[in-house]
This record gives structure tokens, sequence and C-alpha cells, in this order.
């Protein structure tokens, strides 16, 4: 039976050596200009010394212009020296304990703040559907701009791997550019890049094939792909099998199974402003603390390719069921590594339980908890809970620990005054 301490090798012949994984957490840690700072090196140092056997980084975008948050790490060229070096040295923090380290490459569309970019570039010009303005009107790429696109992720995964990074993830879920591409919804293309799904995952196709070339068959390449979108018309289930038995042929050595977009933010465990359209997924999801284990389960029946669910995980029990149950080849943590960062070593020496340091991180006192029967306002106070486990990361890369007591205003405030000090710098 397979258990989280068993190694995996992956199709490429790289060994993962065990089966939990930190996965993807957007960090807002790098310099103004993009650089990774020390704050990193001694984040990932700390979860390094955790005992994952894969941490993937967060979101390391290849557009200063397209940022998901300010404070990402960017490389949109070729690095410079003193990029090459600050690079090599978070890798370096992040691998001290044997583990691998991977960059999830990124690009976020239509989702770039608006503070960032009033009118980003995505598949088509569909602009978000969330009140409040925080988005600007987006343009269509055009050819060339996609063509240049593809290099820049080819040439941000080989700078990676020459500065000592195991692998790369591409994202392609959460709403950001590669999945604005895959969803009908906002991809309303008429060229080779529109239309149906052939076209509409040509783009992460391209990127994976270009990164494949540029870092060689030994290179662990994977993705991170929505099961489905979790709206209506969107991209769903039966696009998200077809997609992985796409990306089993190009050769992708992982993929992560998630869901949801800004718009529907399944993949924060809280609803959005419409009306979820999961489908084909058996109703015990429903009641198990994994958000996306049956349709990993159905993938699996589709493709070989080894397969990494993240979302609500907390108990030794439901990981390894779904290691044994053939649901998950890689489980990924994600909250309870923003306060306990040993938790994968607990885990693997025998814990039977993590915290959910996520129950009461919203905004509303306890007295108004009747008011999160407001999609709106579920949606808002499930953000600003986000926004708490932002300020811890930031608390362990300063000062190497997390605040528990920490209250959400607080976190609030001080991630709002961070990142206008960005901002301002980047001019």
């Amino acid at each position: 039976m397979t258990g989280l301490t068993e190694p995996l090798t992956l199709p490429c012949g790289a060994i993962l050596p065990n089966r939990i994984a930190k996965a993807a957490m957007t960090e807002g840690m790098a310099t103004p200009d993009g650089r990774p700072t020390a704050a990193l090196e001694r984040l990932y140092g700390l979860w390094s010394d955790g005992g994952a056997g894969l941490l993937i980084g967060g979101n390391l975008v290849i557009d200063h212009d397209h940022l998901e948050r300010p404070g990402n790490v960017v490389i949109d060229s070729a690095p410079d020296a003193q990029m090459m070096a600050a690079l090599t040295r978070w890798a370096k923090a992040a691998t001290r304990g044997g583990n691998h380290f991977w960059a999830q490459i990124s690009h976020s569309g239509r989702q770039t703040p608006a503070v960032v970019n009033r009118h980003p570039k995505s598949a088509s010009d569909v602009k978000l559907a969330l009140p409040g303005g925080q988005f600007g009107q987006p343009e269509p790429l055009t050819l060339d701009e996609i063509a240049d696109l593809v290099r820049r992720w080819a040439v941000a995964a080989r700078a990676c791997q020459d500065a000592g990074f195991t692998g790369v993830q591409v994202h392609a879920a959460h709403g950001y550019l590669m999945s604005q591409f895959l969803s009908p919804l906002s991809n309303h293309r008429t060229d080779e890049y529109g239309g149906g799904l052939e076209n509409r995952a040509r783009l992460l196709l391209e990127v994976i094939g270009a990164i494949r070339a540029a870092v060689g068959p030994g290179f662990p390449v994977s993705v991170k792909l929505n099961s489905a979108d979790f709206q209506k018309g969107g991209f769903d289930f039966e696009d998200s099998l077809t997609a992985a038995g796409w990306l089993e042929a190009a050769g992708v050595d992982l993929i992560e199974i998630s869901g949801g977009s800004y718009e529907q933010p399944k993949l924060l465990g809280i609803e959005g402003m419409e009306e979820s359209a999961a489908q084909n997924v058996a109703p015990s999801t429903l009641a198990r603390e994994a958000y996306f284990v049956d349709f990993a389960l159905a993938m699996q029946a589709c493709v070989t390719v080894p397969l990494m669910v993240t979302g609500g995980f907390r108990s030794r029990a439901a990981m390894e069921q779904a290691l044994a149950g053939g649901a998950a080849d890689v489980i990924g943590l994600g909250r309870p590594m923003c306060l306990m960062t040993d938790a994968p070593k607990r885990l693997l020496e025998g814990a039977k339980q993590l915290p959910r340091y996520e129950d009461d991180r919203g905004l509303l006192p306890g007295w108004l908890g009747f008011l999160r029967r407001f999609q709106l306002v579920k949606a808002v106070d499930g953000f600003a809970g986000i926004y708490w486990f932002y300020q811890q990361l930031w608390l362990l890369g300063r000062d190497g620990r997390a605040d528990e007591g920490l209250s959400v205003f607080s976190a609030l405030r001080t991630l709002e005054a961070r990142n206008k000090a960005i901002m301002k710098a980047r001019g």
C-alpha cells in the first residue's frame, strides 16, 4: 500500500523522496523589480527543513506588467548576473533538506490588479465579473504577443533550471492567463487559439513543448490544471480529462488538480459570486476534507501521469486513503504550512491530524456570522481570511516565526501598506 513516506519516480526519471508537497502559495516578497529576497530564502529554508518531498513556489510571473500581486518574482527576459545570483541563493535555501523545489511559472492575464495594469492582456476582451473596480478591461493578445509569451515561459524555465531549481510547474488553473485561454467564457477568439478545446489548449501545449525543448528530457515539467472552473458554460470536467490526456502525450511529469477562479474561488474552499456548476463528481466530495479527490480519481482512470491533489487535507488517514485508493500520487498542503512549517515531517513521523487554522479567519465576528449566507459577503469574508495567511508567510520570511494571534484587520492593513510601498517603488 502506498504511503506518505514512499518515494515517487516521475516519468522523466526524477525521484520525489516522499508523497507530500508544499503547494504553491503567493508570497509577495520580491523586490519592486521582481528579484528574490533574503525573506524568500528564509521562508523556503524553513519549508525545506520541514520534510516535504516537493516545494512549489508561488506565481513566478513572466511579465512585469501582469503581476498576480505586488511583490511577485519576475523573469520576463534572460536574467542578468544579479538576478541569477538571487535565484541561485533562493534555490539553494529551498533545497537544503534534499527535497525538490519547482518554480510555478505564471501570467495573470485579466486577473492582473488594476493598480498594476488597467488594461491587461488576455485571450479576449472579457472583463472579470467582479465588483469594486479591482480589475481593468482586458485587451486580446495578438498572435505575435502569444508567440512572445511562449518564448518567455521557456526562458523562465531554463533560467530556473540553471539557478538550481529542480523542476517547473506551468500555472494553467485558477483563472490566470492559461486558464483564460482554456475557458470558453473568457476565450472568444476566432483564430487558431479559440473555438474548440483543441484550439483553446493550443497555448498550453505550445508552452509545454517550448519548455521541454529548453530544459531537456530529464527535468520535471508539471502543470496545475483546473478540474473545472465551476462556472456554467466554462471549462468543465470533460474538457479537463481531454486536456490531461494531451498533457500526458506531451511529456508532462505531474498534473496538480485544482479548480475555480477569482469569480468562483473553489480553490479557497469558498463559494463565489454565482451558483457553482460542478458536474460529474460524486456527492461524497462534499463530505470529505479534500476538495478535489473525486475529480482526481476519475482522471486516474483516463491517464497514467502522476497526479497531485491539493485542497482541504488535514488528517493523515484521508491522505493515505487518497494515495492507497489511487486518487492521488502526491498530497499537496497549503494553509497548514503557513504556521506549521514542519507539518510534513510531523505527518511522516506519525502525526494523525493537522490543525485547521482557517477556522474563524474572516472579517466577520461570530455574532455576525449569519451574514455569510449572502454570496457576496461570504466571498469577501473568505478572501479577507486568505490575507491573514499571506501575512503569516511574510512574518515567517521576516522573523522566522508566524503569529497565530494576529487579527485579520491587522493583516489587511499591513498588506495594503506593503502593496502601496511596492507600487510606489515601481513608479
